[in-house]
Protein backbone atom coordinates (compact mmCIF):
# COMPACT_ATOMS: atom_id res chain seq x y z
CA UNK A 1 0.00 0.00 0.00
CA UNK A 2 1.67 3.28 -1.33
CA UNK A 3 2.04 6.31 1.64
CA UNK A 4 -0.42 8.97 1.10
CA UNK A 5 0.74 11.96 -1.05
CA UNK A 6 1.22 14.73 1.25
CA UNK A 7 -1.35 17.80 0.76
CA UNK A 8 -0.59 20.82 -0.95
CA UNK A 9 -1.76 23.92 0.51
CA UNK A 10 -2.93 26.43 -1.98
CA UNK A 11 -2.17 29.72 -0.11
CA UNK A 12 0.63 30.26 3.06
CA UNK A 13 -1.69 31.42 6.09
CA UNK A 14 -1.93 35.11 6.57
CA UNK A 15 -0.37 34.76 10.39
CA UNK A 16 2.96 33.97 8.43
CA UNK A 17 2.84 36.16 5.86
CA UNK A 18 2.35 39.39 8.62
CA UNK A 19 4.95 37.96 10.44
CA UNK A 20 7.17 37.78 7.74
CA UNK A 21 6.39 40.87 6.04
CA UNK A 22 7.61 42.19 9.78
CA UNK A 23 10.53 40.24 10.27
CA UNK A 24 11.66 41.91 6.39
CA UNK A 25 11.20 45.01 7.52
CA UNK A 26 13.71 44.37 10.58
CA UNK A 27 15.83 43.88 8.53
CA UNK A 28 15.63 46.80 6.98
CA UNK A 29 15.93 48.99 10.46
CA UNK A 30 19.21 46.85 10.75
CA UNK A 31 20.96 48.80 7.95
CA UNK A 32 18.86 51.82 6.92
CA UNK A 33 19.38 54.03 10.04
CA UNK A 34 22.69 53.01 11.16
CA UNK A 35 23.76 53.69 7.27
CA UNK A 36 22.14 56.86 6.66
CA UNK A 37 21.85 58.61 9.93
CA UNK A 38 24.45 56.69 12.96
CA UNK A 39 27.13 56.44 10.58
CA UNK A 40 27.65 59.81 9.14
CA UNK A 41 27.14 61.00 12.50
CA UNK A 42 29.87 58.81 13.85
CA UNK A 43 32.00 59.66 11.07
CA UNK A 44 32.21 63.49 11.35
CA UNK A 45 32.93 63.13 14.77
CA UNK A 46 35.87 60.97 13.97
CA UNK A 47 37.43 62.87 11.28
CA UNK A 48 35.57 66.04 10.84
CA UNK A 49 36.25 67.68 7.56
CA UNK A 50 36.97 64.43 5.71
CA UNK A 51 33.91 62.51 6.82
CA UNK A 52 32.29 62.56 3.12
CA UNK A 53 36.09 60.62 1.74
CA UNK A 54 35.56 58.24 4.96
CA UNK A 55 31.73 57.38 3.88
CA UNK A 56 32.74 56.97 0.36
CA UNK A 57 35.16 54.39 1.20
CA UNK A 58 33.28 52.59 3.95
CA UNK A 59 30.47 52.45 1.24
CA UNK A 60 32.67 51.23 -1.25
CA UNK A 61 34.10 48.61 1.33
CA UNK A 62 30.70 48.00 2.43
CA UNK A 63 28.83 46.83 -0.85
CA UNK A 64 31.79 44.35 -1.73
CA UNK A 65 31.09 42.71 1.51
CA UNK A 66 27.78 42.64 1.51
CA UNK A 67 27.83 40.85 -2.14
CA UNK A 68 30.52 38.52 -0.94
CA UNK A 69 28.66 37.77 2.20
CA UNK A 70 24.84 37.33 0.69
CA UNK A 71 26.05 35.20 -1.92
CA UNK A 72 28.00 33.27 0.77
CA UNK A 73 25.40 32.53 3.49
CA UNK A 74 22.84 32.25 0.64
CA UNK A 75 24.68 28.79 -0.60
CA UNK A 76 25.70 28.41 2.93
CA UNK A 77 21.54 27.94 4.06
CA UNK A 78 20.86 26.41 0.59
CA UNK A 79 23.39 23.58 1.47
CA UNK A 80 22.57 22.73 5.13
CA UNK A 81 18.71 23.00 4.44
CA UNK A 82 17.80 25.39 6.59
CA UNK A 83 16.84 28.97 7.08
CA UNK A 84 15.79 29.94 10.73
CA UNK A 85 19.24 28.74 12.69
CA UNK A 86 20.84 31.17 10.21
CA UNK A 87 18.59 34.05 9.92
CA UNK A 88 18.67 33.84 14.19
CA UNK A 89 22.95 33.75 13.72
CA UNK A 90 22.86 36.70 11.79
CA UNK A 91 20.22 38.47 13.49
CA UNK A 92 22.71 38.18 17.36
CA UNK A 93 25.75 38.77 15.33
CA UNK A 94 25.06 41.91 13.36
CA UNK A 95 23.12 43.14 16.19
CA UNK A 96 26.66 42.65 18.53
CA UNK A 97 28.56 44.47 16.40
CA UNK A 98 25.85 47.31 15.35
CA UNK A 99 25.92 48.02 19.68
CA UNK A 100 30.01 47.78 19.47
CA UNK A 101 30.18 50.42 16.29
CA UNK A 102 30.47 53.52 18.45
CA UNK A 103 33.08 52.13 20.43
CA UNK A 104 35.44 52.70 17.54
CA UNK A 105 38.68 54.28 18.40
CA UNK A 106 40.04 54.55 14.88
CA UNK A 107 39.48 54.42 11.00
CA UNK A 108 40.61 50.98 10.80
CA UNK A 109 38.95 49.52 13.50
CA UNK A 110 35.39 51.20 12.17
CA UNK A 111 36.51 49.99 8.96
CA UNK A 112 36.92 46.19 10.68
CA UNK A 113 33.78 46.32 12.02
CA UNK A 114 31.85 47.46 8.99
CA UNK A 115 32.87 44.20 7.32
CA UNK A 116 32.06 41.58 10.20
CA UNK A 117 29.23 43.95 10.15
CA UNK A 118 28.02 43.22 7.10
CA UNK A 119 28.50 39.42 7.21
CA UNK A 120 26.95 39.48 10.18
CA UNK A 121 23.55 41.37 8.61
CA UNK A 122 24.22 38.78 5.01
CA UNK A 123 23.93 36.10 7.11
CA UNK A 124 20.52 37.00 8.70
CA UNK A 125 19.10 38.64 5.13
CA UNK A 126 19.92 36.24 2.79
CA UNK A 127 18.35 33.04 4.57
CA UNK A 128 15.65 35.66 5.19
CA UNK A 129 14.97 36.34 1.87
CA UNK A 130 15.47 32.57 0.53
CA UNK A 131 12.98 31.70 3.67
CA UNK A 132 9.96 33.81 1.75
CA UNK A 133 10.48 32.12 -1.37
CA UNK A 134 10.92 28.66 0.25
CA UNK A 135 7.20 29.24 2.18
CA UNK A 136 5.36 31.36 0.01
CA UNK A 137 3.07 30.34 -3.30
CA UNK A 138 3.25 32.37 -6.75
CA UNK A 139 -0.53 33.21 -5.82
CA UNK A 140 0.60 35.22 -3.14
CA UNK A 141 3.89 36.95 -4.37
CA UNK A 142 1.82 40.45 -5.57
CA UNK A 143 0.41 40.99 -1.52
CA UNK A 144 4.24 39.77 -0.65
CA UNK A 145 5.11 42.68 -2.10
CA UNK A 146 3.19 44.88 -0.79
CA UNK A 147 4.40 43.62 2.43
CA UNK A 148 7.92 44.28 1.41
CA UNK A 149 7.05 47.87 0.80
CA UNK A 150 6.93 48.40 4.36
CA UNK A 151 10.47 47.39 5.09
CA UNK A 152 12.33 50.93 3.59
CA UNK A 153 9.43 52.81 5.19
CA UNK A 154 9.78 51.53 8.27
CA UNK A 155 13.57 51.72 8.19
CA UNK A 156 13.36 55.23 7.25
CA UNK A 157 10.96 55.42 10.34
CA UNK A 158 13.05 54.28 12.42
CA UNK A 159 15.98 56.44 12.09
CA UNK A 160 13.74 59.56 13.14
CA UNK A 161 12.78 57.53 16.16
CA UNK A 162 15.82 56.79 17.03
CA UNK A 163 17.22 60.25 16.66
CA UNK A 164 14.57 62.09 18.80
CA UNK A 165 15.59 64.49 21.40
CA UNK A 166 15.62 62.88 24.69
CA UNK A 167 15.27 59.31 23.81
CA UNK A 168 18.98 57.86 23.97
CA UNK A 169 22.28 59.19 23.93
CA UNK A 170 24.73 58.68 20.58
CA UNK A 171 25.74 55.39 21.91
CA UNK A 172 22.26 54.53 23.31
CA UNK A 173 20.71 54.90 19.78
CA UNK A 174 22.82 52.05 18.49
CA UNK A 175 21.67 49.46 21.22
CA UNK A 176 17.83 50.66 20.36
CA UNK A 177 18.29 50.00 16.97
CA UNK A 178 19.07 46.61 17.71
CA UNK A 179 16.87 46.04 19.90
CA UNK A 180 14.21 46.37 17.49
CA UNK A 181 15.51 44.23 14.89
CA UNK A 182 15.37 41.43 17.77
CA UNK A 183 12.10 42.61 18.18
CA UNK A 184 10.50 42.84 14.48
CA UNK A 185 12.53 39.40 13.37
CA UNK A 186 12.30 37.51 16.44
CA UNK A 187 8.57 36.66 16.32
CA UNK A 188 8.88 35.26 13.14
CA UNK A 189 11.72 32.61 14.01
CA UNK A 190 9.54 31.71 17.27
CA UNK A 191 5.79 31.57 15.93
CA UNK A 192 6.18 31.73 12.26
CA UNK A 193 4.72 28.20 11.35
CA UNK A 194 4.24 28.27 7.91
CA UNK A 195 2.02 25.31 5.86
CA UNK A 196 4.22 23.31 3.98
CA UNK A 197 4.65 24.16 0.52
CA UNK A 198 6.33 21.20 -1.18
CA UNK A 199 5.45 22.78 -4.49
CA UNK A 200 7.82 25.43 -3.66
CA UNK A 201 10.55 23.08 -2.71
CA UNK A 202 11.21 20.70 -6.07
CA UNK A 203 13.21 21.54 -9.08
CA UNK A 204 11.56 19.86 -12.59
CA UNK A 205 13.96 16.97 -12.56
CA UNK A 206 13.78 15.97 -9.04
CA UNK A 207 11.46 12.87 -10.26
CA UNK A 208 10.14 12.95 -6.16
CA UNK A 209 8.51 16.42 -7.25
CA UNK A 210 6.22 14.95 -9.62
CA UNK A 211 2.80 15.57 -7.33
CA UNK A 212 3.90 19.11 -6.95
CA UNK A 213 5.27 19.76 -10.17
CA UNK A 214 1.26 19.08 -11.10
CA UNK A 215 0.62 22.50 -8.62
CA UNK A 216 4.22 24.37 -9.96
CA UNK A 217 5.33 23.45 -14.09
CA UNK A 218 7.23 26.38 -14.51
CA UNK A 219 9.52 25.70 -11.33
CA UNK A 220 12.47 26.27 -13.67
CA UNK A 221 12.15 29.43 -15.58
CA UNK A 222 14.30 30.02 -18.68
CA UNK A 223 17.55 31.83 -18.58
CA UNK A 224 16.51 34.42 -21.02
CA UNK A 225 14.20 35.41 -18.05
CA UNK A 226 16.17 35.47 -15.15
CA UNK A 227 18.54 37.73 -17.29
CA UNK A 228 15.90 40.27 -18.05
CA UNK A 229 14.81 40.31 -14.08
CA UNK A 230 18.45 40.80 -12.96
CA UNK A 231 19.23 43.42 -15.49
CA UNK A 232 15.89 45.98 -15.03
CA UNK A 233 16.08 45.65 -11.16
CA UNK A 234 20.02 46.79 -12.68
CA UNK A 235 18.66 49.65 -13.86
CA UNK A 236 16.20 50.91 -11.66
CA UNK A 237 18.34 50.48 -8.70
CA UNK A 238 20.95 52.52 -10.11
CA UNK A 239 18.76 55.27 -11.08
CA UNK A 240 17.22 54.83 -7.08
CA UNK A 241 20.72 55.32 -5.96
CA UNK A 242 21.78 58.44 -7.36
CA UNK A 243 18.68 60.24 -6.39
CA UNK A 244 18.86 58.40 -2.89
CA UNK A 245 22.14 60.03 -2.64
CA UNK A 246 22.37 63.73 -4.48
CA UNK A 247 18.20 64.50 -4.01
CA UNK A 248 18.76 67.51 -1.49
CA UNK A 249 21.35 68.82 -3.50
CA UNK A 250 18.80 68.99 -6.38
CA UNK A 251 16.71 70.12 -4.67
CA UNK A 252 18.91 73.26 -3.78
CA UNK A 253 20.23 73.35 -7.04
CA UNK A 254 16.55 74.08 -8.34
CA UNK A 255 15.74 76.56 -4.91
CA UNK A 256 18.59 77.48 -2.64
CA UNK A 257 16.22 77.93 -0.14
CA UNK A 258 15.10 74.22 0.30
CA UNK A 259 15.82 72.48 3.62
CA UNK A 260 17.15 69.48 4.34
CA UNK A 261 13.74 68.65 6.57
CA UNK A 262 11.49 69.60 3.15
CA UNK A 263 13.48 66.68 1.40
CA UNK A 264 12.89 63.90 4.20
CA UNK A 265 9.32 65.14 4.39
CA UNK A 266 9.05 64.90 0.89
CA UNK A 267 11.38 61.43 0.73
CA UNK A 268 9.35 60.17 3.96
CA UNK A 269 6.02 60.61 2.54
CA UNK A 270 6.87 58.82 -0.84
CA UNK A 271 7.68 56.01 1.26
CA UNK A 272 4.66 56.29 3.22
CA UNK A 273 2.53 56.67 -0.06
CA UNK A 274 4.55 53.55 -1.72
CA UNK A 275 3.50 51.08 0.98
CA UNK A 276 -0.21 51.67 -0.07
CA UNK A 277 -0.14 51.84 -3.70
CA UNK A 278 2.34 49.06 -3.53
CA UNK A 279 -0.44 46.49 -1.73
CA UNK A 280 -3.43 47.52 -4.40
CA UNK A 281 -0.98 46.69 -6.84
CA UNK A 282 0.82 43.56 -5.92
CA UNK A 283 -3.16 41.68 -4.71
CA UNK A 284 -4.87 43.27 -8.19
CA UNK A 285 -1.05 41.20 -9.81
CA UNK A 286 -2.22 38.17 -7.42
CA UNK A 287 -6.22 38.56 -8.60
CA UNK A 288 -5.11 39.32 -12.15
CA UNK A 289 -2.38 36.70 -12.38
CA UNK A 290 -0.24 39.44 -13.72
CA UNK A 291 3.02 39.22 -12.20
CA UNK A 292 4.88 41.27 -14.68
CA UNK A 293 2.94 43.75 -15.89
CA UNK A 294 3.02 45.71 -13.09
CA UNK A 295 6.70 45.86 -12.99
CA UNK A 296 6.32 46.89 -17.00
CA UNK A 297 4.17 49.51 -15.97
CA UNK A 298 6.17 50.91 -13.25
CA UNK A 299 9.33 51.46 -14.27
CA UNK A 300 7.89 53.06 -17.79
CA UNK A 301 6.34 55.74 -15.06
CA UNK A 302 9.90 55.92 -13.16
CA UNK A 303 11.22 56.79 -16.78
CA UNK A 304 8.79 59.61 -16.91
CA UNK A 305 8.96 61.05 -13.77
CA UNK A 306 12.85 61.35 -14.46
CA UNK A 307 12.52 63.03 -17.58
CA UNK A 308 10.30 65.43 -15.83
CA UNK A 309 13.04 66.40 -13.45
CA UNK A 310 15.48 66.54 -16.32
CA UNK A 311 13.02 69.57 -17.73
CA UNK A 312 12.03 70.58 -14.36
CA UNK A 313 12.42 75.06 -14.42
CA UNK A 314 11.09 75.89 -10.76
CA UNK A 315 10.13 73.52 -7.42
CA UNK A 316 7.09 72.77 -8.38
CA UNK A 317 7.83 70.72 -11.12
CA UNK A 318 10.79 68.83 -9.60
CA UNK A 319 8.65 67.78 -6.70
CA UNK A 320 5.82 66.68 -9.41
CA UNK A 321 9.10 64.67 -11.35
CA UNK A 322 10.70 63.25 -7.96
CA UNK A 323 7.10 62.18 -6.89
CA UNK A 324 6.06 60.17 -9.74
CA UNK A 325 9.66 58.89 -10.00
CA UNK A 326 9.72 57.47 -6.13
CA UNK A 327 6.33 56.18 -6.31
CA UNK A 328 6.76 54.41 -9.53
CA UNK A 329 10.39 52.89 -8.23
CA UNK A 330 9.49 51.98 -4.78
CA UNK A 331 6.46 50.02 -6.20
CA UNK A 332 8.37 48.15 -8.44
CA UNK A 333 11.12 47.48 -5.91
CA UNK A 334 9.22 46.12 -3.57
CA UNK A 335 7.18 43.56 -6.12
CA UNK A 336 10.48 42.90 -8.15
CA UNK A 337 11.30 41.32 -4.59
CA UNK A 338 8.63 39.25 -4.15
CA UNK A 339 8.42 38.25 -8.26
CA UNK A 340 11.75 37.32 -7.94
CA UNK A 341 10.98 34.62 -5.80
CA UNK A 342 9.06 33.27 -8.79
CA UNK A 343 11.41 33.10 -11.18
CA UNK A 344 14.26 31.77 -8.77
CA UNK A 345 11.88 28.98 -8.15
CA UNK A 346 14.73 26.28 -8.18
CA UNK A 347 14.82 25.20 -4.11
CA UNK A 348 18.72 24.17 -3.78
CA UNK A 349 20.06 26.93 -5.08
CA UNK A 350 17.50 29.60 -4.23
CA UNK A 351 19.55 31.34 -1.51
CA UNK A 352 22.71 30.98 -3.37
CA UNK A 353 20.36 32.41 -6.80
CA UNK A 354 19.34 35.56 -4.55
CA UNK A 355 22.57 36.34 -3.28
CA UNK A 356 23.46 36.83 -7.09
CA UNK A 357 20.53 38.50 -7.32
CA UNK A 358 21.26 41.29 -4.71
CA UNK A 359 24.25 42.28 -6.64
CA UNK A 360 21.91 44.57 -8.20
CA UNK A 361 21.18 46.31 -4.80
CA UNK A 362 25.04 46.57 -4.65
CA UNK A 363 26.69 47.07 -7.45
CA UNK A 364 24.84 50.72 -7.48
CA UNK A 365 26.43 51.77 -5.21
CA UNK A 366 29.57 51.45 -7.04
CA UNK A 367 28.39 52.72 -10.16
CA UNK A 368 26.31 55.47 -9.34
CA UNK A 369 29.31 58.19 -7.75
CA UNK A 370 31.39 57.75 -11.09
CA UNK A 371 28.79 58.44 -13.18
CA UNK A 372 27.36 61.42 -11.02
CA UNK A 373 30.98 62.97 -10.75
CA UNK A 374 31.41 61.97 -14.56
CA UNK A 375 28.60 63.80 -15.53
CA UNK A 376 26.93 66.34 -13.40
CA UNK A 377 29.84 69.25 -12.89
CA UNK A 378 30.16 69.08 -16.96
CA UNK A 379 26.46 69.02 -18.09
CA UNK A 380 24.44 69.31 -15.13
CA UNK A 381 21.91 67.39 -13.23
CA UNK A 382 19.41 67.53 -16.05
CA UNK A 383 21.61 65.41 -18.16
CA UNK A 384 21.90 62.92 -15.57
CA UNK A 385 18.27 62.12 -15.10
CA UNK A 386 17.85 62.08 -18.98
CA UNK A 387 20.56 59.20 -18.79
CA UNK A 388 18.64 57.47 -15.73
CA UNK A 389 15.43 58.04 -17.76
CA UNK A 390 16.65 55.88 -20.89
CA UNK A 391 18.05 53.14 -18.08
CA UNK A 392 14.75 53.36 -16.26
CA UNK A 393 12.91 52.82 -20.10
CA UNK A 394 15.19 50.28 -21.04
CA UNK A 395 14.41 48.10 -17.59
CA UNK A 396 10.84 48.75 -18.65
CA UNK A 397 11.43 47.59 -22.06
CA UNK A 398 13.12 44.05 -21.06
CA UNK A 399 10.19 43.32 -19.16
CA UNK A 400 7.61 44.34 -21.81
CA UNK A 401 9.56 41.76 -24.07
CA UNK A 402 9.61 38.90 -21.75
CA UNK A 403 7.72 35.93 -22.42
CA UNK A 404 4.29 36.04 -21.11
CA UNK A 405 4.87 39.27 -19.35
CA UNK A 406 1.45 40.41 -21.37
CA UNK A 407 -0.22 37.46 -20.31
CA UNK A 408 -1.52 35.55 -17.25
CA UNK A 409 0.95 33.26 -16.13
CA UNK A 410 0.32 29.58 -16.27
CA UNK A 411 0.15 28.71 -12.69
CA UNK A 412 -3.10 26.73 -11.77
CA UNK A 413 -5.19 28.35 -9.53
Amino acid sequence: MSAPEPQIAAQQSAGFLYLYGLAAAGGAVGYIPFLTILLPIQATAMVDGSALALLAQVAFVGAISASVANILFGWASDRSGTRRPWIFAGMIVSSALLVAMPYAGSTNQLFALIICWQFGLNMMLAPLSAWGGDSIPDSQKGLLGGLLAFAPALGALSGVFVTQPGLAEPRERFVVVALLVIAMILPALVFGRPRPMPQLMVSSNDPAGDAAQSEQPHVDQPREMVIRMWLARLLVQIAEASLFAFLLLWFRSVDPQFTDNDSATIFASVLGAAVVVTLGVGRWSDRRDRPILPLSICAGIAAAGLMIMAFADGLTAAIVGYVVFGLSSSIFLALHSSQTLRVLARARTRGTSLGLFNLTNTMPSLIMPWLTLAMVPVYGFGALFAVLAVLAGTASALLTMMPGAARKSQTPR
